[in-house]
């Protein structure tokens, strides 16, 4: 399996280095950012009660029932992710563009014996896929004359036993790491020896998705009443690939010039999922909604692979180049996400507009990795992932202004709160406070059976995470936080037929 840090360190944080089935994976594929049409993503996707549009059937199903014609759609998104980091007060930046598709859906009506507008006025029936979440990024951060380094942690990690093909052993067959003479349990390294002041540089870079693959169908009673369910295929596609790098740039270690780790993971699978939803208008302008959206169940699938090269010196003091692989790791294993529940209200004003809010809640807590491939039964991943996160709440706002009959303009605005508990194992959490923060504008426009529309999204997101895990064995000595800005830029655009 793998090495995990102590209790104390993971209350610190979510580790910027790839480790496989644990807390991090629990959160990564629990934690949704949807993205669908972009009539809803101009709206901040406050479409739980709202209805009409297929970015509804992600939050509340019921919403198909408000369709009053077949319609085709589909979203092409440009956007752009920029990272800045600071480091022990330096500061750097990476940036990365990205096009994908966001949504594409059908929606068609079936007849209905009874033509009156009493009883069930109508059937609909939508497939389709909208987007949960985008990972595409890069990052990058660095510092100079550190006073600490990864190779801490290899050789501390092989003085109390914890020995890995993936990590200890590169270290050692690489001349890194090496055991005291009078004192062979203990392992040192010769950057400890000189007394640090080296350079360091981490970058990182994330591609994939979550899609989400529906069937829903919705039901109109009297124009009052509108209730829905669907059927959700998630699609899981992930890598992620890092390399940190140390460099003795003032020339005074000796036996030691420079060491690079690199690693890499790549997560696929799927998942399914259930949702129902009701919405009702107590009154014609007024709309209020609610849903419960099942666990997703993911059977996921890990490759993992790590590499170690560096320009060390030898047993015998000559200084050479070495490059050492570890194994290939492939691992099977599930994951049961949160369950979940959102309330919605919207008031449409006759023929000027309408405003819409929903909230969203989920205990990530909950989350819960099972069945391993070799029997593994992740009880202690499961207790950490208890202690590191909580209930969080996801709040969507949007507004729509009918400025012509053909016109509209809209804005919305999402906030995701942080799923970290404010402490956890006796330790603050600094991501506590780290909430997600989506503010987005867009218009619309519509001519007969066809409609255009076009949205932008601003996301904003700091959050803290260290470079490396620190030691295993003394708290007090873990490495420096970096601080990450994240700022993404999104531009969707919906082509849409109504026929």
């Amino acid at each position: 399996m793998k090495q995990f840090i102590t209790c104390l360190s993971l209350a610190l944080f979510v580790s910027f280095s790839i480790q496989a089935q644990d807390y991090t994976d629990a959160l990564r594929y629990s934690n949704f950012q949807l993205q669908g049409t972009a009539r809803s993503g101009a709206m901040g996707n406050a479409f739980g009660a709202l209805g009409g549009d297929f970015t509804s059937v992600s939050i509340n199903p019921a919403g198909l029932g408000l369709y009053r014609s077949s319609e085709l759609v589909f979203t092409p998104t440009f956007g752009q992710n920029q990272v800045e980091t600071s480091y022990r007060g330096n500061l750097m930046s990476d940036k990365k563009y990205n096009f994908s598709f966001n949504n594409i859906s059908y929606v068609t009506s079936l007849p209905v014996k009874n033509q009156s507008e009493s009883g069930i006025v109508s059937v609909n029936v939508g497939i389709g896929f909208n987007r949960l979440k985008d990972f595409n990024s890069t990052m990058l951060a660095g510092a100079k004359n550190l006073n600490s380094s990864y190779l801490d942690y290899f050789a501390d990690n092989a003085t109390v036993g914890n020995w890995s093909d993936y990590y200890e052993e590169l270290a050692w067959n690489t001349y890194l790491i090496w055991p005291y003479e009078n004192d062979p349990d203990v392992y040192y390294h010769d950057v400890e020896q000189a007394g640090y002041g080296q350079s360091q540089r981490k970058s990182i870079s994330r591609q994939g998705y979550i899609n989400e693959y529906s069937l829903a169908g919705g039901l109109n009673f009297n124009h009052k009443l509108y209730l829905g369910a669907s059927i959700g295929i998630v699609d899981v596609s992930y890598k992620e690939s890092s390399e940190l790098l140390e460099w003795d740039e003032q020339n005074n270690i000796n036996f030691f010039d420079e060491m690079q780790f690199n690693s890499y993971l790549r997560t696929t699978g799927t998942g399914y999922n259930g949702k129902i939803g009701v919405i009702y208008k107590p009154i014609n302008e007024l709309r209020l909604g609610a849903s419960l959206h099942t666990p997703t169940f993911y059977n996921l699938h890990d490759f993992f692979k790590t590499s170690m090269s560096s320009t060390a010196a030898d047993e015998d003091g000559v200084m050479g180049s070495y490059l050492e692989n570890s194994p290939y790791s492939d691992y099977d294993y599930d994951l049961e996400t949160p369950l979940r529940v959102a309330l919605s209200a919207a008031y449409v004003f006759a023929n000027k507009g309408l405003v819409s809010v929903d909230y969203e809640l989920a205990d990530y807590g909950s989350a819960s990795l099972r069945r391993g491939g070799d029997g593994y039964n992740f009880v202690d991943e499961n207790s950490e992932i208890a202690q590191l996160y909580k209930n969080a709440g996801t709040l969507r706002i949007g507004g729509e202004f009918l400025a012509t009959s053909k016109i509209s303009l809209r804005a919305g605005y999402e906030n995701y709160a942080s799923p970290y508990n404010n402490q956890a194992f006796d330790a603050n959490q600094p991501n506590a406070n780290a909430k997600l923060n989506i503010y987005s504008a867009g218009l619309g426009y519509k001519s007969g059976g066809f409609f255009f529309d076009i949205a932008y999204r601003l996301s904003n997101n700091k959050s803290y995470d260290m470079l490396y895990p620190g030691l295993p064995t003394d708290f007090y000595t873990q490495p420096e936080m970096a601080e990450f800005d994240a700022l993404q830029n999104n531009i969707m655009f919906t082509l849409g037929f109504k026929f």
